[in-house]
């Protein structure tokens, strides 16, 4: 009777175990797809005229359809958010996440312009039987023998796979720095001021005209 006790004690915790190794063995590894994600946009941007020459519309198109589907980005936002995540309402959960996805595209399509002809590195990575956290790290080879750049990307595993809830560039997280910003807003102005901010940064970026 106790050894049954016992293992009714821990069934749930070993259906969990079971239920992240089936998805684990159903979805690519996590540098699987940062690596084919990486090599599909750089080969995009090579066999595109308007991408090479750094069109805005088209780097964010590419985007939109080839990096963002690999975010999570509710869980992103709510990163980002922090404690005060619990104090919006769920249509104000859903209006930060739009507009920060919009901020996060353009912000991305810019840096991107930038610093397209570029190669990038990604380490293999072996995570330990049923690990659903992960950190997978590449290195981006600039042109001109410029210092590589660390990008590292924490990824879980979910229903929909492996997806990315933060970004850390050369040490700097991509979370906390816009914590720190978003915690700045709603002390002054709250939510609805988060997402005033967040709409009147985006029309500006909007309003700016776009390479073609």
């Amino acid at each position: 009777m106790k050894t049954m006790r016992t293992l009714s004690r821990w069934s749930p915790l070993i259906g969990v175990m079971l239920c992240a190794a089936a998805m684990a063995a159903d979805y690519p590894p996590p540098d699987v797809v940062v690596k084919t994600t990486s090599e599909e946009v750089l080969r995009l941007v090579a066999d595109d005229k308007d991408l090479r020459n750094g069109s805005t519309s088209k780097l964010v198109d590419l985007i939109e359809t080839k990096v963002v589907p690999h975010f999570d980005m509710p869980r992103v936002t709510r990163l980002a958010v922090g404690k005060y995540w619990n104090d919006a309402t769920p249509e104000q959960h859903k209006v930060l996440v739009d507009e920060f996805r919009t901020l996060l595209v353009r912000s991305y399509a810019a840096a991107y312009s930038a610093y397209r002809l570029v190669k990038v590195e990604v380490t293999p990575l072996q995570p330990a039987a049923g690990e659903n956290d992960v950190t997978v790290k590449t290195r981006i080879l600039l042109p001109g023998g410029a210092p590589p750049v660390g990008v590292d990307y924490a990824m879980r595993l979910g229903s929909e796979g492996w997806k990315v809830y933060n970004v850390t560039v050369d040490g700097a997280s991509l979370v906390t720095t816009y914590r720190n910003d978003f915690s700045a807003q709603i002390q002054t102005g709250g939510i609805d001021g988060l997402i005033k901010n967040l709409k009147e940064r985006n029309a500006k970026a909007l309003a700016v005209p776009a390479k073609k």
